[in-house]
């Protein structure tokens, strides 16, 4: 999916299998958990939270349901390389949702663009270390309360469950091709110590915490 021309139906088609696969495992519970603990304990009732990488919108949609559900106030954007990703993420988004889908790189931003949070879900894997450790620095200085970032747990068993699930599951070809890839770029807990302390990072300002099934969270809150 990042290196393959395609048109835009079978493109829209690779995302909404993703969002299944993404139902069926919990991706969306990390995020929202870290989102739970950001409004405990700083108070707030109202949040601008930027989404890095935000491909069909799916999480932002989710957070939308929980702002709701939690009688939070939010204001909430994405930014994503990919022209069609704004399209389909639009085309699948409620107008009353209110969501600012943004087209371009997130380090061409304005100095000016700062959210009470940033967060990204299945974006780091798709950067090389350098730009990983450029990343963690990006949104240390554009989140005023605090970043997370909710991405998968590189495992033998984890890439094993991937492979069978795409085997298992009618999802579009690309997703067959591309969900055991994800995992095999991902992160075990010892990548993330490195990375983290390249950035600058002291121990324990950033915490590393896995999920079920085979997900890390990693984030701050200042």
């Amino acid at each position: 999916m990042d290196t393959e021309e395609v048109g835009f139906e079978e493109f829209q088609h690779c995302l909404r299998d993703l969002r299944r696969i993404n139902l069926c495992t919990l991706a969306y519970r990390p995020t929202l958990t870290w989102l739970d603990r950001v409004v405990k304990r700083t108070g707030r009732s109202r949040l601008r939270i930027l989404d890095v990488g935000f491909g069909y919108g799916d999480m932002l949609r989710e957070i939308h349901r929980w702002a709701g559900r939690r009688g939070v106030e939010v204001e909430l954007s994405g930014v994503d390389l990919n022209p069609w990703s704004a399209r389909a993420a639009g085309l699948a988004t409620p107008p009353d949702a209110g969501i600012d889908y943004r087209v371009g790189d997130l380090f061409d931003l304005p100095g000016s663009h700062h959210a009470d949070v940033v967060i990204s879900a299945l974006f780091t894997h798709h950067l090389e270390d350098e730009s990983l450790v450029r990343f963690l620095r990006w949104m240390e200085d554009r989140a005023g309360l605090g970043w997370f970032s909710n991405d998968l747990h590189r495992h033998a068993i984890s890439h094993a469950f991937a492979r069978a699930m795409v085997a298992t599951l009618p999802v579009n070809r690309l997703v067959v091709h591309d969900a055991p890839l994800s995992v095999a770029r991902a992160f075990t807990r010892a990548d993330w110590e490195r990375v983290i302390a390249e950035a600058g990072f002291a121990p324990g300002e950033v915490s590393v915490e896995w999920f079920t099934p085979f997900r890390y969270g990693v984030g701050r809150i200042k």
